[in-house]
């Protein structure tokens, strides 16, 4: 498909363009975590849409510094006080532009990790200044509660959920640990954990002849190790105007809809250091007979998963023109 130009792009994406786009979709949006961004992410929507110099621009100035300029250094943007925010705000500007350009009123909303902030912020439960400052801390106090230790993150790929659990209570003593971190699609679980546990999995799953991949972060998110992290946002979060979201959020913590403000925020708190329950989360999007959904961020983290799903939902990213282009076909 060629990339068309911003003028035909504007049109198409005019509701008008489309008026019976929902009647034979269920939608839901969700929303990328930590590990989509890209060094100058959302720079050829930049070039068309105002919507997302605008929304870096008020999230830059809630935080204090140029949250844009962080998205075009690779060592800032690597840093995950600074990952984390810029995420959320691309996730925002996106959501914006989706918001003024199309009719699309999706059931549900939901976001991996991080995501979870941004799907909170699209249903008007946080504002944006206040989203960017909490995920801002986050990523602040992830970074503080493992200093000094030596930790590691991977993805599992071929085993299933339980096998997986098994083998790191398994492995677990006084010295190694390691944890399900991440539950994303059938046969792929991502873990987290000491050297010494993640040592010790990575040759229980050879012998197993089973593939275990590194992942590049600098914090084993979603498990026991963020503790202290998870004790030094809960402050931050209490003390922040939540509000019942417009869209329901299925949440991380649980893979359920919480009901209450409070309850809204524990999830968010355990959520720090607890597995992210993706794969039950699609699967009740599945149950919720969505058909059709769209990711609302930088990359296609979320797209690739959502066809790893024992029942796959078809999947648009929406984070350059042409892929824009190609949603604004399938509601049409």
């Amino acid at each position: 498909m060629s990339v068309m130009s911003s003028a035909s792009i504007k049109k198409q994406m005019s509701p008008q363009a489309s008026p019976n786009a929902n009647i034979s979709h269920r939608i839901a949006v969700v929303f990328p975590g930590q590990g989509a961004q890209t060094v100058g992410m959302l720079g050829e929507l930049a070039k068309i849409y105002p919507l997302v110099q605008q929304t870096f621009n008020e999230a830059s100035e809630a935080l204090g510094f140029d949250l844009w300029a962080v998205c075009q250094d690779d060592a800032q943007l690597a840093k995950t006080e600074y990952t984390q925010p810029a995420l959320l705000t691309a996730s925002m500007a996106i959501w914006r532009i989706i918001q003024d350009n199309l009719t699309v009123e999706p059931l549900f909303l939901a976001g991996h990790s991080l995501g979870e902030y941004s799907a909170l912020c699209a249903s008007g439960a946080l504002s944006l200044a206040d989203a960017v400052n909490l995920v801002y801390v986050r990523g602040q106090y992830m970074q503080d509660a493992v200093v000094g230790l030596d930790t590691k993150m991977a993805a599992i790929l071929g085993l299933e959920d339980n096998q997986v659990m098994s083998i790191c209570e398994q492995i677990n003593d006084d010295d190694a640990f390691v944890s399900p971190a991440n539950f994303n699609s059938t046969g792929q679980v991502v873990v987290a954990g000491n050297a010494q546990g993640m040592d010790a999995l990575n040759q229980h799953i050879q012998c197993m002849g089973k593939k275990m991949v590194p992942l590049k972060v600098s914090v084993p998110s979603h498990c026991a190790l963020m503790t202290p992290a998870a004790e030094a946002l809960a402050p931050d979060l209490q003390a922040v105007k939540l509000l019942l979201p417009q869209i329901p959020v299925i949440q991380n913590r649980h893979a359920e809809v919480e009901k209450t403000v409070a309850t809204i925020k524990q999830a968010l708190i355990e959520q720090l250091s607890h597995p992210v329950l993706w794969t039950q989360t699609m699967q009740k999007l599945s149950d919720k007979h969505i058909n059709l959904l769209i990711e609302c961020g930088a990359g296609t983290v979320l797209s690739n998963l959502a066809k790893r799903q024992e029942s796959p939902i078809i999947t648009y990213p929406t984070d350059k023109p042409v892929r824009l282009t190609k949603l604004i076909e399938a509601l049409s």
